[in-house]
Order: structure tokens, then sequence, then C-alpha cells
């Protein structure tokens, strides 16, 4: 089978880069849906829109043929699925979902426009199945309705007014078979935790429904003496990797290779990637920790994606946010994610504010960001890449989205920043002048 991918060039906020660079579960997008499509298509072609396709020579088109935009996420389980019904049509197909699904209709509709409503009937996204390739623009793909099995699922109990159901759980409807058209940094954070890890653990409950799965299971726990949420059967560790035994692993979590992790640390069911450094007393939990990542001690990060190669600084928590690649968090910054009005959490998309049919969303950080000690962050705001915040005593709320136009790398200091820096100069023989100040790189405003 061939596939034939067309490129979305949007650019997603505050990344500035296209969905398909994006960090899905530690992977780039694009290489998380070569992964998924692996075992069926060994041949690939690239194009920038449906049209392009006409243009192309019929032996590229020769053979079973997947067409689908680079922005989509979709798991192994929806693509199984979906690839099966389409070959017994034995027509050209198209992915759809049914009016009622409520994993696409609670969190997959916000915010885009890739998953569209056809006829009032179902939705449908621009992911194909054509048994001929030379059938592509001349034979109408006929809707394949993929059922999501979506779960509700509540990580815990909580007060009421915090809640997304009457029982007083805060939860997600979890699909077993995700898919995502990602067109903002919110649908970053469903790929990878609702629709990422919580859906690889609902996958991981299913199947310990079957006696077969729970005797392992149970094996692996009584064999190394552990708990059974500990054993290996559920946490999976990589090479040269290193736990203190006084930390606590639950799974199901999946380490990668050279990683450290120190006293004291709690892990709940999340993706640690290569090369980590997680010191004593780190608490990681429903969250995603890219390549090459240092989380120092006592950092905290709560349903959250770290990207490769950043740092969260000790004291720090992070509850479900986007953290970009090469980011650096200082100490004691804490992002909020509850509105205390009690409205509805906004996220700015496309020029304008959206409400999110969410009690409770995080922050994103953009890439090579530099965010000093000491902020609290409201909900939903972004901070572009490259972006430098220092510490001042003057902002130590971040109430709005800081844009790259805001960073404090440029220029100088204003004068007002020199008088509030002269009132807390401590009394001197040789007091600092304001020209060594202005001229003073090290001089931290």
């Amino acid at each position: 089978m061939k596939k034939i991918i067309v490129r979305d060039t949007r650019l997603i906020t505050p990344f500035c880069e296209p969905a398909r660079d994006l960090r899905i579960m530690n992977k780039p997008l694009w290489l998380y849906q070569r992964d998924v499509l692996s075992p069926y298509c060994q041949e690939e072609v690239e194009c920038h829109s449906f049209e392009e396709i006409d243009t192309f020579p019929s032996t590229i088109l020769s053979g079973e043929v997947v067409c689908y935009r680079d922005n989509l996420f979709f798991d192994a389980s929806l693509f199984e699925e979906f690839i099966t019904l389409a070959r017994q049509s034995g027509k050209a197909a198209q992915i759809a979902f049914s009016k009622d699904d409520k994993a696409i209709v609670t969190h997959a509709l916000s915010l885009q426009s890739g998953i569209r409503l056809k006829n009032d009937r179902y939705y449908i996204a621009d992911l194909f199945y054509y048994p001929e390739g030379e059938i592509i623009g001349k034979e109408t793909p006929q809707p394949i309705i993929v059922d999501t099995q979506p779960r509700e699922l509540g990580y815990y109990r909580v007060p009421t007014y915090m809640a997304t159901n009457e029982r007083g759980d805060l939860g997600y409807q979890v699909p077993l078979r995700a898919f995502l058209s990602i067109e903002n940094w919110v649908h970053i954070f469903m790929a990878n935790v609702p629709f990422g890890i919580f859906a690889h653990g609902a996958r991981i409950e299913k199947s310990l429904d079957k006696f077969s799965m729970m005797l392992k299971v149970l094996w692996r726990s009584l064999l190394e003496r552990k708990q059974f949420l500990s054993s290996s059967a559920l946490v999976e560790v990589g090479k040269n990797t290193q736990i203190d035994p006084a930390a606590i692993i639950q799974g199901p979590t999946i380490i990668g290779d050279n990683v450290t992790i120190g006293p004291g640390c709690v892990i709940n069911a999340s993706i640690i990637g290569n090369n980590v450094n997680v010191m004593q007393g780190v608490q990681l939990m429903l969250s995603v920790v890219g390549d090459g990542c240092y989380l120092p001690f006592r950092s905290a990060l709560f349903m959250t994606t770290l990207m490769e190669n950043s740092m969260v600084a000790q004291n720090a928590c992070l509850q479900l946010c986007v953290i970009g690649r090469d980011t650096f968090i200082g100490a004691g910054n804490t992002f909020t994610d509850f509105n205390l009005l009690a409205k509805p959490i906004k996220v700015f998309h496309n020029g304008e504010f959206h409400e999110m049919d969410l009690p409770v969303i995080g922050s994103c950080v953009g890439h090579n960001c530099r965010i000093g000690s000491g902020h609290t962050i409201y909900p939903a705001r972004t901070i572009d890449s490259d972006v430098v915040l220092f510490a001042k005593p003057q902002r130590t709320v971040i109430t709005k989205s800081v844009k790259f136009e805001d960073s404090d790398h440029h220029g100088y200091p204003d004068q007002q920043h020199i008088a509030q820096y002269h009132d807390v100069l401590p009394q001197s023989d040789n007091p600092v002048s304001t020209k060594e100040l202005v001229t003073d790189p090290n001089i931290d405003f």
C-alpha cells in the first residue's frame, strides 16, 4: 500500500511550527503517523494539496492508496478499524464519525475545522482509502463510520464546582480509538493526555478483562514482590536506566533508555523519554517527558507535556500544560488551571477567543523560552517561542499571553526599572551608576 501525505502548513501558536513537527507521545507527529502506518504502507509521497494529486503519474497511483493530512492524529487501533472496514467495502472510503460519538463531540470539535459535519448526519475528516489510486478525484469516497469506543474516565474526585459529572469526577471521554485534527496547542494537550496516556491505560484496563492477561500481570507482581501496578507488566523500563529503590512508580508507565530516577520520586501513568534525569522528590502524573529533559528536585508535572531537552526547575508546578523543546522553566513557577470566577475558560484561536468545554486547562510555552523564577501564570495563556521573562517585582503574575515582542531580551530596561532597581540596592561607598546598570549584561531586570 502507498500513502499520500498532504502537507498542512498552518503554524501552531505559540510554537510557530506546523503540527507535523510537534511532539505527540514523545515523537514528532510525522514519525508517530509513520509508525502507525508502517505495517500497511511501504511507499510514501508528499504534496501540498489534494488537487496536486491529480498531477501525479499513474505509476504512483497504482494499487492501494491511503491519503491523509499530516496534522491528523490517529492511533494504531483507529487506523486498523478504518482500514479493515474500508477494505471490506471494496470502494473508495473516507473516515467518518457518528454525531453521537462522545469523544469526538466533547473533545475533538473545538478550535478546529478538519473534522466537519456532513449532511447533518455524521462527521468526516481528511483520511481516505482507495482500492485503486487511479480513481482519486473520479469516485466519491463513501463514509466509513468508525466507533472510537469512548469511555468516561475520571481520575479523581473533586468538589462539585470543578467536576464534569454529577458524581463529582473530573474526567474525560477517553477513546479506545483516538482521532484529532491538530490545529491549536490545546489539541497537543488532548493528543498526549486524554487521547494518549489515558487511552493507552484504558486499552490496558480493557485487556485485563481477559483472564490470561490478568494472570500474567498477577504472576509478574508476585514474582517481583511488587504492588500490582508497579510490576514490569505495567511498567516498561529501557536499557541502562537507574531507579532508586525509594522511588514509587505505577503503571501503565513507559521509561526510556539512560534514565536516572532519584529517591522519593512518585511517577504514575507517565511516559519518560531517553536520557532524562529525574531528581529526588519529583512528582509526575499522567505526563509526557521528552528526550533529554531535566527535572530537578521537587518539581511537579500533572497531565503536562514536556518536549525534548527542556528543564523544569525545583518547586515549579505545571498542571495540564504544554511546554516546547529547549525551554527552561525557573524555580517556583506555578501554572494555574482553574478559573476562580466560575466562568468558561477561553482559548485564543485564529484571532478570536473561544470558550472551552473544559473546567480546567493549563497554559502553553513555546520553544527556546527562558522563564525566570516566581511567576504565576493564569489558565489558557500562551508564551511565544524564544521569549525571555525576567523575574520582576512589578510582574510576577502573568494575566495575558506573552508575545515575542514582549520578551525581556529586547533592548535595554527603561528608567522606571532602573529606579526600582536603585530602590532595592544596598547602600555602598561605591554605588553602581545608571550607565553601568544599563550596560552591564549581568544585571537581571
